[in-house]
């Protein structure tokens, strides 16, 4: 009797893997990251050129600095930090050098979100809840951009790039909230408090969401 040989998943053709459109991922995290980089453009020209003070705009108006750092901080960090997932930057010098503007970047963009968290009076639809998460999320920021510094001095490549991954969705949250408000605010109007944290908690989330897949893909 001839026993029929069992098919076996042939491995993929790094050939092929390397044709593969390397800017794809980091276009669509630079779509993403210029919502909160152009609002941050707007708010800028808005403090620099003596706007009329307004509700919205009352608090940072008044206390300009926390709002002019997590502005310069985020847009460094978001623009630089899609470049990092260039394959062919990587190899090279660029990533590292990129890397130490990122990180301090990073961290006045973690540390300056908290700030204003806490600090600042926000809009009655962001709520203490809203305010709680903020704080959280700015603190994990922080803390996963000092873990993967001390990962990659200890030439763990794998822990930093997960780290570097974790931190980098958070400060992408703004550009994603966008599409979990529009249908809701295109449909039903401008969300209440309650409704506010949600839409916004599911922006980060799904963030984290994709990021944790990501990173055991990469893994294996």
């Amino acid at each position: 009797m001839v026993s029929t040989p069992v098919p076996t998943k042939l491995p993929r053709d790094p050939a092929r893997r390397r044709n593969r459109p390397q800017w794809l991922l980091p276009a669509g995290l630079l779509f993403l990251a210029l919502v909160p980089v152009l609002a941050g453009a707007m708010r800028i020209t808005e403090l620099a050129s003596g706007a009329t003070v307004t509700a919205e705009n009352a608090r940072f108006v008044d206390s300009p600095v926390p709002v002019v750092a997590h502005i310069a901080g985020s847009t460094l960090y978001l623009l630089l930090g899609a470049l990092q997932f260039v394959p062919t930057l990587r190899r090279r010098r660029w990533h590292r050098f990129a890397g130490r503007v990122l990180v301090p970047a990073g961290l006045v963009s973690a540390f300056s979100g908290i700030w204003m968290a806490v600090a600042y009076d926000l809009p009655a639809s962001n709520g203490p809840v809203l305010a709680v998460i903020r704080v959280a999320l700015g603190a994990v920021m922080a803390a996963g951009l000092v873990i993967a510094v001390v990962a990659i001095l200890r030439r763990n490549v794998q822990r930093h790039r997960a780290w570097m991954i974790r931190s980098y969705v958070i400060a992408l949250g703004a550009g994603t909230q966008v599409f979990t408000f529009l249908p809701w605010t295109l449909a039903l109007g401008q969300p209440g408090t309650a409704m506010t944290t949600v839409l916004m908690a599911a922006g980060w989330g799904i963030n984290m969401v994709v990021a944790e897949i990501a990173i055991r893909r990469g893994r294996r």
